[in-house]
């Protein structure tokens, strides 16, 4: 069994930055790849970035574009987005998934969730 743990959510006024962690453990594993979803109410839970295992395949919504980095570090289990920038509309309780293999953009593809991390934007 995996757990993911986020942390690092919070309030911050627009403009402002947060990162947020996400760590993982249970059985020992590799080759995983991580997502970053983020889901306001009454809206859908919704895709923001994912990195895989190397790092070398990273996606990001347009919408984080230059604003959003994921990163990993695969000794301690442990992804990271960093959020810059952050917008008035972007307040949402932030998710981190795992799948094994590739990372991707569909929620769908995700095998192991965390039970999300709440971002506040005052304006």
């Amino acid at each position: 069994q995996v757990q993911l743990v986020e942390s690092g959510g919070g309030l911050v006024q627009a403009g402002g930055s947060l990162r947020l962690s996400c760590a993982a453990s249970g059985r020992t594993f590799s080759n995983y790849a991580m997502g970053w979803f983020r889901q306001a109410p009454g809206k859908e839970r919704e895709f923001v970035t994912a990195i895989s295992w190397s790092g070398g395949i990273i996606y990001y919504a347009d919408s984080v574009k230059g604003r959003f980095t994921i990163s990993r570090d695969n000794a301690k289990n442990i992804r990271y987005l960093q959020m810059n920038s952050l917008k008035p509309e972007e307040p949402a309780v932030y998710y981190c998934a795992l799948r094994f293999g590739g990372p991707w953009k569909n929620p769908e593809g995700y095998d192991y969730w965390g039970q999300g991390t709440q971002v506040t934007v005052s304006s």
